[in-house]
């Protein structure tokens, strides 16, 4: 595997010179350092920029409780009504049939939502028949009561979105996130500029198989999964009762200078976009771990609030190895991991420095670093090559 090769110490790095990666560290308001190296597209022996989008995994949860926030100031949004006002259909898991979702606990991943039954839909799915699978739902825990990550979460919080505003998705992405910051970001490559496009980071494997975004400089002429039929006609999308198909769990397609962009509104740098009452809420823990009441794969998730990882909490139970600085410090951010890739957008409250980054063809069975239950590849990058 590529990654064996790699010295787990952050002062002797290994990288193969054609893995793709970036790092920028930003502080309150600018960018204080960026650093790119490898290749964007091996074919075309194109070499990455910091500003070249990757597809950051999920790290777009991050960005679309951003929107969601941006409603709820708008009061298009409650964060505790039932979301099925907003839906026009009801969801509920069948197991508790009487206890509403809403979007906090959709958002923390504590409403009972499980991927067992997947959570990418084609164009022509239908999300309401989808939850009716088995799989979608936690038959022993009520919504609120328990945490477990699952994707699905953020494809109803897209529906809900929707539901609330008229509005696709994608498109209400760009007018609530995107298009405010000034950055050129977006989900499945619908609301990207041209020039992005034709600067997509490819993701290849450890293996150096391509995994996805082998664009060739064109728009994908599906932005999702096409309809049962092989069609992509998006006249055919129904708001609310989909919200899948742009990929919110994951999909967001972005630089690492315009996510320190995101990073720096998480970190108070807000000028008129959320006011720091709702960026307070956001990283404040809606669910802390307390030995019992979530799932914390393996030590990575002790604490989370709303669309957003917290790292390092004072007085985590032992089982939590959540420092992927090392350092005690509390952060706040979100991980990524896909098609090869591990990202990272992390910020310290206190000093309001932070780092994003990312970095290709990790192999799946990767070790875990010598400090946290993070990827080795991680603690390196959060570290800075030497």
């Amino acid at each position: 595997m590529m990654f064996l090769a790699l010295l787990l110490s952050a002062s002797a790095v290994a990288f193969p010179p054609q893995v793709a990666r970036a790092r920028v560290a930003f502080d309150g308001d600018r960018i204080v350092a960026a650093r790119a190296h490898g290749l964007a597209d091996r074919a075309k022996r194109r070499r990455v920029r910091a500003d070249d989008p990757v597809r950051i995994a999920s790290i777009s949860k991050l960005a679309v409780a951003l929107g969601v926030m941006r409603l709820v100031e708008a009061r298009k949004l409650d964060l505790d009504r039932d979301v099925s006002a907003y839906l026009g259909w009801t969801l509920r898991n069948p197991d508790f049939a009487d206890t509403p979702v809403t979007l906090r606990q959709l958002l923390s991943h504590t409403a009972g939502v499980r991927d067992g039954a997947g959570y990418v839909l084609a164009l022509d799915d239908d999300l309401p028949a989808h939850l009716t699978k088995t799989g979608p739902w936690d038959a022993t825990h009520a919504p609120g009561s328990y945490f477990s990550y699952a994707n699905l979460n953020f494809g109803i919080v897209a529906a809900v979105m929707e539901g609330a505003t008229v509005e696709r998705f994608d498109r209400l992405m760009a007018r609530l996130v995107f298009t405010p910051l000034k950055i050129d970001a977006c989900f499945n490559w619908t609301t990207c500029s041209d020039r992005a496009v034709r600067r997509a980071v490819v993701l290849y494997r450890s293996t150096g198989v391509v995994a996805v975004d082998d664009l060739h400089g064109q728009r994908p002429a599906c932005p999702g999964g096409a309809a049962k039929d092989g069609s992509c006609d998006l006249s055919r999308y129904t708001l609310a009762r989909n919200g899948a198909l742009f990929g919110p769990q994951g999909s967001m397609r972005i630089g690492m200078t315009d996510l320190a962009r995101l990073g720096m509104v998480l970190s108070g740098e807000t000028r008129g976009f959320l006011s720091p009452q709702s960026i307070a809420v956001m990283a404040t823990p809606q669910w802390r771990y307390d030995g019992r009441n979530g799932d914390i794969e393996g030590g990575i998730f002790c604490g989370y609030g709303l669309g957003v990882m917290i790292l390092a909490l004072p007085g985590n139970p032992p089982a939590c190895r959540d420092d992927l600085f090392g350092d005690g410090r509390m952060r706040i951010g979100h991980a990524g991991e896909a098609y090869g890739l591990r990202s990272g957008l992390w910020i310290d409250p206190a000093t309001r420095r932070g780092v994003a980054f990312f970095t290709t063809a990790v192999a799946d069975d990767a070790p875990i670093g010598p400090r946290s239950a993070f990827n080795a590849v991680e603690e390196i990058m959060v570290a800075g090559e030497r």
